[in-house]
C-alpha cells in the first residue's frame, strides 16, 4: 500500500497527498535520463515529514535530486530542473491570470499582451502581422526547455526573463523565439520566417549564445544590444566631462566600458603654465567609479569599467596603489578594473631589466606636438628615443626614471593580491588592427577580447549665439562590439559552417536594430560594423572527442582555422548582400590582407581554400571591420550548460552556494569523459598561453586570457614572470586575470566578471 503524507495545500484546506501522484511526476521528469527514480524516492522518506505544504514537498523532491548529484550520476541535476520548471510554469500562468495548461499558451496572443503591458516593443506588431506570429509560434518547442540543468535554468529565469510588477511573465522559448523575430525583422518578406526559424533553432538548441545586452533588452522597447564600449579622455575640461557622460550613458545602458586615460596629464603638471597644479589621472579615476556605482542597470548590478593607462605615464606608480590597502583611501578606487598597455619596447626593457622613463604626456604634447597615447610600434621607439635624448640634454621637465623590471614586479605583485591589471600588448593589437588607415586601438574592453579604433571626441568652448548656447564639437569614436558565442560542447563538425553563418547574421543585424547609448557608438557602428563571434565549452569539445587539454594544439589549431574561415566568409557573404563596410577603402582587407597576413602565408599555414576566400574579398569586400573575439563566458556557460570559453575547467565538480541553495556544477560530458577533462589549476599555465596563441592567430579580435597560478604547487614570482613574457613573445593580445590559489586553500577568488560580454 503507497504511503500517505498529510499536506496543507496553499487555500489552507486539509487533504492527503498519495505519494502514487509524486512518482508520477519524478518518473516524468525522468524520462530519457541515466538515472534510476527508486533512489529519489527512498532518500525522500528521510526528509518527509507530517503537515508539510506540496510547495515544501515540491522544495524537498529538489532538493534531494540536488544531493544525489555527483560525476557518476550528474543527470539528477536535469531532473532538478524539470521539477522546477512544473512550478516555475505555474507561477508564470499566475502571473498572467490565465488557466494553467502545461504547455505554453498562444505565441500570438501572449505578443499581443506583452506589447499592449509595455514588456515587449511595440515593432514585433509593426512589422509582423498575426498569421506571421501564428506560423512563428508553431517553431516553438517546449521541450527544448527539458534539456537545461538545474544551475542553467535557475539561472536564466533569474537573470533574463523580463518581469512585469515584481512577477517573472515570460518563458525561455518565448524569449527566444521573440528575439529570433527581432534579429530577422529587416530580412527579406520572402525569407524572413524561414531565417526566424533557423535563428530560433540555434538559440533553442544551444548551439549560439547571445551576450547578456542582446539577451535581455532586445524584447524591451529601444534596447541597447551592445556589449563593449571603448572610449578616451582628452586632456582638457570638456573633453574630460563628456567622456564621464559617455561611461555613465553607456552604463545605464548596461554596456561594460573600456577607458583609455593616457591622454590625462600626470600629478603636478603644469595648468595655464603653473607647475604642480594638475591633479593626474587618480581624481577622475575616481569620478568614473563612482559613475559607475551610480549607474547600477536597474538596480542589478554596478557599472562596470576598465581603466586603461600606458605604461610610460607618469602616474603609472599612484595608478598601481588604486586598489591597494595602504595608503590614502581618497586616493583610492576599488570599483573599476585597471589595465596597463605595454608596448614592445616596454617589455623589452623589463626582459633585459633596463632603465625605464615615465613622462607626463602634457609636457610632451606641448613642447613636441605629439600625443604619446596615439602611438605605437616604430613611431613611439623613435619618439621615445628623441624623448630619452632630450631627458639627457635636460629639456624635460617631469619624468622619472625607473628600473622597468622593478616596475613590472610591482605590477605582478598587484596581480597576487587582486588578479588586476589586467595586462594589453599595445603593439600587437595595433599590428593586427585592420583599420590603421583611420587610427589606433588605445587599448583594450572591459574583459580584453574587443578591440577597435577609438578617436575622443573633442568639444569646443560655449558660446552664445541667436538666443541658444552653441558649442563646436569634432565627434570622436567609441568602439562598440556586440557578442555571441558558439556553443561547442553542442556542436557537430558538419554543422560549423551554417552556424558560423547564422552567428554572423545575427550580430550583422543587431547592428542595425540597437539604440547605442552614445552618439559616438552609433558612429562607430555605421562606419565599421565590428562584431565578435567567440567560443565557448573547448573543454567540453575537446574531451568529447578524447583530446586530453593538454596536447590539444593541433586540435586547436585545426578548429581555429574553421572557426576563422567560415566566419569571415559569412561576413563576405554579408557583403556581397549588402555592401562592405564604409570605411573598407585603404583597410587591411582592401590591400589583400585577412587577419593581417597575405595569401602566402595561408598557402604555407592553412589547409582551408583560403586562396577563393581572397577573391571574394577583392570582389565583394568585408561586412564587418572585426569579426572574431573570445569573451569569459563565465555566468552564461552556465545557462548553456558547458564549460567557459576556450579555457580548461576549474574543477571536476564543485557546489555553487547561491540563492538557489546549494548547486552541483559538472562538465557536461564529465561522466563519460572523466580523465579527458584536466583541471586548470593542475596544469602549467605556459599551455594555456601556447593554446591561446594558437587560437590567436586566427582571432581577429581577443581572446580573454585568465591565468590561474597555484601556489600550493611551489610556483614562484619567476614562473608568473616567465609566463607572461611567454604570452608577449607568442604574440598573445592580453592577459585578462591573473589569478592565485593562495597556500593551503584551494579558492582562487577575483571580482565578478563583467555580464555585458557575458555570451
Amino acid at each position: 500500500m503507497a504511503k500517505r503524507y498529510r499536506v496543507i495545500k496553499r487555500d489552507g484546506e486539509s487533504a492527503a497527498l498519495d505519494i502514487a501522484k509524486i512518482r508520477k511526476v519524478i518518473q516524468w521528469a525522468a524520462e530519457g535520463l541515466d538515472i534510476n527514480p527508486i533512489e529519489l524516492e527512498s532518500n525522500l522518506e528521510i526528509h518527509f515529514r507530517n503537515n508539510m505544504t506540496t510547495g515544501e514537498i515540491h522544495e524537498t523532491v529538489i532538493e534531494t535530486s540536488l544531493r544525489l548529484t555527483s560525476i557518476e550520476e550528474p543527470d539528477w541535476r536535469i531532473l532538478a530542473a524539470r521539477l522546477k520548471l512544473v512550478d516555475f510554469y505555474k507561477r508564470v500562468h499566475m502571473a498572467r491570470g490565465i488557466p494553467y495548461e502545461y504547455r505554453y499558451p498562444s505565441y500570438c496572443q501572449t505578443v499581443k499582451d506583452f506589447v499592449a503591458k509595455g514588456i515587449y516593443t511595440p515593432v514585433l506588431l509593426e512589422k509582423y502581422a498575426d498569421k506571421d506570429l501564428h506560423k512563428a509560434g508553431q517553431f516553438l518547442q517546449q521541450d527544448y526547455d527539458y534539456d537545461y540543468d538545474f544551475a542553467g535554468i535557475s539561472l536564466l529565469i533569474k537573470r533574463y526573463m523580463l518581469e512585469y510588477e515584481n512577477q517573472v511573465i515570460e518563458m525561455p522559448q518565448e524569449a527566444l523565439l521573440t528575439i529570433a523575430l527581432l534579429i530577422e525583422q529587416n530580412q527579406p518578406q520572402e525569407i524572413r520566417l524561414q531565417r526566424v526559424r533557423d535563428t530560433y533553432s540555434m538559440l533553442a538548441r544551444r548551439k549560439i549564445s547571445l551576450a547578456t545586452p542582446i539577451l535581455i533588452n532586445l524584447r524591451k522597447p529601444n534596447g541597447n544590444l551592445s556589449s563593449c564600449f571603448i572610449t578616451a579622455f582628452d586632456d582638457d575640461t570638456n573633453s574630460i566631462f563628456h567622456t564621464f557622460e559617455q561611461v555613465g550613458q553607456i552604463s545605464s545602458g548596461g554596456g561594460g566600458v573600456g577607458v583609455s586615460i593616457s591622454r590625462i596629464r600626470s600629478q603636478g603638471a603644469r595648468i595655464r603654465n603653473s607647475l604642480g597644479r594638475a591633479g593626474g589621472v587618480v581624481p577622475n579615476i575616481r569620478v568614473v567609479n563612482d559613475i559607475a556605482l551610480y549607474f547600477n542597470q536597474g538596480g542589478k548590478r554596478a557599472g562596470a569599467v576598465t581603466v586603461a593607462l600606458d605604461s610610460w605615464h607618469l602616474d603609472m606608480e599612484d595608478f598601481l596603489e588604486l586598489q591597494t590597502e595602504n595608503g590614502d583611501q581618497r586616493r583610492k578606487a576599488y570599483d573599476v578594473f585597471p589595465q596597463v598597455v605595454v608596448s614592445d619596447r616596454f617589455m623589452r626593457a623589463v626582459e633585459h631589466s633596463e632603465d625605464w622613463y615615465l613622462f607626463d604626456p602634457h609636457e610632451i604634447r606641448s613642447k613636441y606636438q605629439y600625443e604619446l597615447a596615439d602611438l605605437w610600434g616604430e613611431e613611439f621607439e623613435t619618439a621615445l628615443d628623441h624623448l630619452y635624448t632630450e631627458v639627457d640634454e635636460g629639456h624635460i621637465e617631469l619624468f622619472e626614471k625607473v628600473n622597468a623590471k622593478d616596475l613590472y614586479k610591482q605590477i605582478m605583485k598587484v596581480q597576487i593580491e587582486s588578479g588586476m591589471p589586467y595586462i594589453s600588448f599595445k603593439d600587437t593589437i595595433n599590428r593586427a588592427n585592420p583599420n590603421k588607415h583611420i587610427g589606433i586601438i588605445p587599448c583594450t574592453n572591459l574583459c580584453v577580447e574587443s578591440f577597435s579604433v577609438v578617436k575622443p571626441t573633442r568639444i569646443g568652448p560655449q558660446r552664445f549665439e541667436n538666443g541658444s548656447i552653441h558649442r563646436d564639437v569634432e565627434p570622436g569614436l567609441v568602439h562598440t562590439c556586440n557578442l555571441v558565442s558558439l556553443n561547442l560542447a553542442n556542436l557537430e563538425d558538419d554543422e560549423f559552417s551554417s552556424v558560423c553563418e547564422t552567428a554572423v547574421r545575427i550580430l550583422d543585424n543587431c547592428i542595425d536594430i540597437t539604440d547605442v547609448p552614445v552618439a559616438e557608438g552609433q558612429r562607430h557602428n555605421e562606419l565599421l560594423r565590428t562584431i565578435g563571434v567567440g567560443l565557448m565549452g573547448l573543454a567540453d569539445y575537446l574531451a568529447r572527442r578524447d583530446i586530453p587539454y593538454i596536447g590539444a594544439t593541433d586540435a586547436v589549431d585545426k578548429l581555429a582555422e574553421e572557426f576563422a574561415y567560415h566566419c569571415t566568409s559569412a561576413s563576405c557573404k554579408l557583403a556581397e548582400e549588402r555592401g562592405g563596410y564604409p570605411l573598407f577603402a585603404g583597410s587591411d582587407w582592401s590591400q589583400g590582407l585577412i587577419l593581417s597576413r597575405d595569401r602566402s602565408w595561408f598557402a604555407e599555414h592553412a589547409t582551408l581554400d583560403w586562396d577563393t576566400l581572397f577573391d571574394r574579398i577583392a570582389k565583394y569586400g568585408i561586412r564587418n571591420s572585426h569579426i572574431t573575439a573570445i569573451a569569459p563566458n563565465t555566468s552564461s556557460s552556465i545557462v548553456q550548460g558547458c564549460t567557459a570559453s576556450i579555457l580548461p575547467i576549474f574543477s571536476k565538480f564543485y557546489i555553487d552556494n547561491n540563492s538557489n541553495g546549494n548547486v552541483p556544477i559538472v562538465p557536461p560530458y564529465i561522466k563519460e569523459k572523466l580523465w579527458h577533462y584536466q583541471e586548470s589549476k593542475h596544469i602549467d599555465q605556459k599551455i594555456i598561453v601556447d593554446l591561446v596563441a594558437r587560437l590567436q592567430k586566427y582571432v581577429d579580435t581577443g581572446i580573454s586570457m585568465e591565468l590561474l597560478f597555484n601556489l600550493n604547487k611551489n610556483i614562484t614570482a619567476k614562473d608568473i614572470y616567465e609566463t607572461h613574457m611567454d604570452a608577449w613573445k607568442k604574440g598573445c593580445k592580453a592577459i585578462y586575470y591573473t589569478r592565485s590559489i593562495q597556500k593551503n586553500s584551494n579558492i582562487a577568488s577575483v571580482k565578478d566578471e563583467c555580464l555585458s560580454c557575458a555570451g
